[in-house]
């Protein structure tokens, strides 16, 4: 069939080497990367060594380039992506339209400054970047996306296919193969059916997650499915993980996250755990009837686990654990504990850190915590709800040495190391699943609300910030899937991971903040979803590493590296 006026109009503003372009400019930004890298290496070195205390003198320019870094990584697996749909046929108009946007808004950003937050942005003269590495930014597949890739005729014609995505699931091909976009359906079914009509209602009452709705997503196989089969789990590896979280944290993110408790549970006693340990816990994870948390942060401690003070002391066949921990995460309805202590009081640091795996009675609103030794409080939060969050006490809360992770002392750190990866991760597909959340209400309301005789969609300003958000999200879903595979191959990917944790919390704060100024006013009032969008997505920035320690982890892995 011909194509239609608006489908011509459409083609004749798309770049038509794009593919080509996007693989130049990736090339292009690695270079630019490559001598921005060797500025701050300069900053922050002495004697050849990165220097501590260099680093936090040039925090701004260090953390910084731990976003230039994310930009890189994120053109490079957006490029991969668009070649691999473009070599099916099936990198279609509005892909072509939202990556061109993207490399245009990515690139421009590189060269004018990329906002770490709303009051804070990094520019290459913070850095120290030379007028030579700055002529990588103007290459001329650069400046072809600066010059071509984001006029009002581009974002307008990105703007006409929007409407369409509404009854799916996302705007773009994703990539991934029928399998995961059949679990995708299947949890999207799920989550309009049994989580999205009454997610508001909990989250305003400040209710737990009912659960019926536990037991369902228990079924379904949430809390089992990157835990081996033999365990009784799925196996299906952490890019379904991804799709699964995101279609639940789309809904409500506290069912996400429900996940999140399960996954470094389990992901710890695979790493760690003995067989007697992995054979008694893992099956009953799986299958949802031993729900998990994680009991690792302290009042004074946060991010810096070293100077962590709760105390494990073995008393014959037991270990006694005094202490107190804060912002845990569901621990009332919770049947077992990963809590990290210290087992070596003549440590001040990571190495006499080791994980118990402490099992407790479920508790309830007027009983939190029916055990000995063992008392907490709630605290109460903006957003994040469904699970609620507790500051807990140990007075000799005693522990069988039987459930000393591994039954080997000191290693607790470098096993909650190594779930951080898979922790990430996750983290970053929640993000997604808050943002597409973000975009569908957005949109929904942009389409309904009518003002000057027209729907408020009609406007630019309006419907550009929608734009910016499927662009966005097609960003950190091909961060994420590509740290997801990296981990499945077996691969060390704790940056990449970092990268799109720290990505997605940024573009799911931006698009539930756009989200809530499309509402106006009625954003602002607490009946809307939109209100607790902007409220759960905030919380993003902030755990499983905050913002400003996974750009400096991000900054510190590039810097060790040769190339």
């Amino acid at each position: 069939m011909p194509a239609t006026t608006a489908e011509a109009a459409s083609a004749s503003i798309i770049m038509p080497d794009l593919i080509a372009c996007m693989d130049e400019a990736v090339s292009s930004v690695d270079l630019y990367i490559a001598d921005a890298k060797a500025a701050l290496n300069e900053l922050v070195s002495k004697d050849g060594k990165i220097d501590r205390k260099l680093m936090d003198v040039h925090q701004h320019a260090a953390h910084g380039f731990g976003w230039i870094a994310t930009y890189g990584e994120t053109l490079r697996e957006v490029a991969a992506w668009a070649r691999r749909l473009d070599e099916e046929g099936k990198f279609g108009e509005i892909e072509a339209l939202l990556t061109q946007i993207l490399f245009h808004e990515y690139c421009a950003q590189l060269i004018g400054g990329i906002p770490m937050n709303q009051g804070e942005t990094i520019r290459p003269s913070d850095i120290g970047v030379t007028a030579d590495g700055m002529k990588h930014l103007s290459s001329e597949a650069i400046q072809r996306f600066l010059n071509e890739g984001k006029s009002s005729e581009i974002m307008a014609a990105a703007a006409k296919h929007l409407p369409d995505a509404l009854g799916r699931a996302t705007v773009e091909n994703t990539g991934l193969d029928e399998t995961l976009d059949m679990i995708r359906d299947q949890f999207r079914r799920f989550s309009d059916d049994r989580i999205v009509p009454y997610a508001h209602e909990w989250h305003l009452k400040n209710e737990y997650i009912p659960m019926d709705v536990v037991n369902d997503m228990a079924e379904l196989g949430v809390f089992g499915l990157t835990i081996p089969e033999e365990f009784g789990g799925l196996d299906m590896g952490k890019t379904a993980m991804c799709v699964v979280s995101e279609e639940l944290s789309r809904a409500y993110i506290g069912t996400g996250s429900l996940g999140t408790r399960s996954e470094i549970a389990g992901e710890l006693i695979l790493i760690g755990g003995t067989d007697e340990q992995k054979e008694k816990y893992l099956p009953k994870i799986a299958s949802g009837e031993i729900l998990p948390t994680a009991v690792f942060t302290e009042p004074n401690t946060g991010s810096d686990l070293g100077s962590l003070k709760t105390r494990a002391v073995k008393d014959g066949d037991t270990y006694k654990i005094t202490g107190n921990k804060t912002w845990i995460t569901h621990p009332v309805r919770a049947d077992l504990m990963t809590v990290l202590t210290r087992t070596d009081p003549a440590t001040n640091n990571f190495s006499g850190l080791s994980m118990f795996l402490c099992e407790k009675p479920r508790g309830d609103d007027a009983t939190p915590f029916p055990a000995e030794g063992m008392t907490g409080g709630e605290i109460e939060v903006l957003g994040y709800r469904g699970m609620k969050e507790y500051e807990i006490g140990f007075d000799a809360f005693e522990v069988p040495a039987s459930n000393l992770l591994g039954e080997v002392e000191g290693m607790g750190f470098k096993h909650l190391m190594a779930t951080f990866e898979g922790a990430r991760i996750q983290t970053a597909a929640r993000a997604i699943g808050v943002a597409q959340s973000s975009f569908e209400t957005g949109l929904q309301y942009a389409l309904d609300r009518v003002q000057f005789g027209r729907p408020i969609f009609e406007f630019p300003r309006v419907a550009n910030k929608l734009v910016m958000m499927a662009a966005e999200l097609i960003a950190v879903r091909q961060l994420t899937y590509f740290s997801a595979r990296q981990k499945d191959a077996g691969k060390r990917c704790d940056l990449e991971a970092g990268m799109a944790k720290l990505l997605g919390a940024r573009a799911a704060w931006a698009a539930a903040d756009n989200a809530l100024q499309i509402h106006g006013g009625n954003g602002f009032a607490l009946e809307y979803p939109v209100s607790r969008l902007l409220q759960d997505a905030r919380i993003l920035n902030i755990f499983e590493g905050a913002g400003e320690i996974q750009a400096m982890v991000i900054a510190r892995r590039v810097l060790d590296t040769k190339n």
